[in-house]
């Protein structure tokens, strides 16, 4: 079960003025589940992406990146999204290019629009034939579903090894104008940052230049997807879109600095990070959620390589799991992240309220069972001072469990 993982009901979603979801049961790898999602979006919305940094990646994510440049200027604009489950569409080749292509194809038929205008995800088994026919199939039942208030749907219909869906939404004002703010995401497994996530979609009615999507979506993916980790992996499909569909009456933001960029950066970050760390709650098998801060640090990137060593340390994770205050295992961790002249001494560890550690070495005052009771919790954040700097990071992560094993043993089953 997810850990202490509470998403927006269905009937508390809001939708975003602009954008319609439709969902079918196209059987693309198996029977009776949503597994088709399109996103459609009214003219004139303002698109930006980031994807996986993985160089093996998937067809779909090639696309999107071809069809984003050569809609770059808008004069096209994008104006819907393809999304699968079942099959990733990734190390196939020439042949997934041409079948995520024929996809783009056939959503941009039923639409009247042109190909360049769509942009197609996927996400599941690797290797494996897009089963592009019977996407096609059911693109008709998929649009007859399109509706606004769908998001609930939507965020079931992409998920795979995922327990819950997870979709999360808030209202703010922008110049005295009511502005919309909903997303939805998937993942369980194979999260790790470079990116963002496996798969998520955020979208607001709020007026935003094209100019500007690009860099907003960097922004929030660096804030929220790129600090989280469940296994270390980097899916060859990551992508997270944001979208603002231009629909709000207020003068339009120019720049994300500004007063109203600001506002509205604060409130899509939030609901990008719940996004996030939704999945690391839902992490496969997990039963913990860990918050690792890295603080006193000479810049952002090395908090970033300490707090990443810790996150993705087999013996910290299942040290976790077992409860076990076994933590030199993240001293260990702290001393292997790549920071070449680190002064161990100089080092304190907390977790949550309990000092373990004070330069270098065990506290005189820490006993195992303060470091137990903290390690029985279902939420626990673990602090580091590295006594460099000013700087500071932070990251969230899970444990590795017995289950996690199970699960991706049997995926393909």
């Amino acid at each position: 079960m997810p850990v202490n993982l509470v998403v927006t009901p269905a009937a508390d979603l809001f939708p975003v003025p602009g954008v319609r979801w439709g969902v079918a049961e196209a059987g693309i790898r198996k029977a009776d589940r949503k597994d088709l999602a399109v996103l459609l979006l009214e003219e004139g919305a303002s698109v930006g992406a980031v994807f996986t940094q993985n160089r093996f990646c998937a067809a779909p994510v090639q696309i999107c990146r071809e069809h984003l440049a050569k809609n770059s200027g808008q004069s096209l604009g994008i104006r819907a999204m393809l999304i699968n489950t079942g099959n990733a569409n990734a190390g196939t080749g020439e042949d997934g290019l041409s079948r995520a292509h024929a996809s783009c194809i056939a959503l941009a038929r039923e639409l009247n629009l042109s190909p360049e205008q769509i942009l197609p995800f996927s996400t599941g088994v690797i290797m494996e034939p897009l089963p592009y026919e019977r996407i096609a199939a059911g693109l008709p039942a998929a649009l007859a579903n399109a509706k606004a208030d769908n998001w609930a749907n939507a965020a079931e219909a992409i998920m795979t090894t995922d327990t819950v869906a997870k979709a999360f939404s808030c209202r703010i004002t922008l110049a005295g104008v009511p502005v919309t703010i909903t997303g939805i995401s998937k993942g369980a497994g194979m999260i790790r940052p470079n990116m963002a996530t496996m798969l998520g979609f955020l979208a607001t009615d709020a007026c935003v230049s094209q100019a500007l999507m690009a860099q907003l979506a960097r922004t929030l993916a660096e804030g929220s997807f790129n600090r989280v980790t469940i296994d270390g992996d980097t899916s060859t499909n990551d992508s997270f879109v944001v979208v603002a569909t231009n629909r709000a009456k207020h003068p339009p933001i120019t720049a994300l600095d500004s007063a109203d960029g600001q506002t509205l950066l604060a409130a899509m970050q939030e609901i990008a990070r719940k996004l996030a760390q939704a999945i690391v709650r839902d992490g496969e098998g997990a039963t913990k959620f860990i918050t690792i801060t890295v603080e006193g640090g000479k810049s952002g990137d090395e908090c970033r390589k300490v707090a990443y060593a810790i996150a993705h340390s087999p013996l910290v994770k299942t040290a976790f799991f077992a409860s076990d205050p076994n933590l030199g295992r993240i001293l260990a961790a702290v001393g292997y992240a790549g920071i070449d002249d680190l002064d161990q001494t100089k080092i304190d560890l907390y977790l949550d309220d309990v000092l373990v550690a004070k330069n270098g070495g065990r506290d005189v005052d820490y006993v195992e069972a303060d470091g137990q009771r903290v390690m029985k919790q279902s939420e626990i954040s673990v602090r580091v001072l590295l006594g460099r700097g000013t700087a500071q990071d932070t990251v969230w992560t899970c444990d590795l469990s017995y289950d996690y094993v199970k699960i991706n043993a049997d995926y393909r089953s």
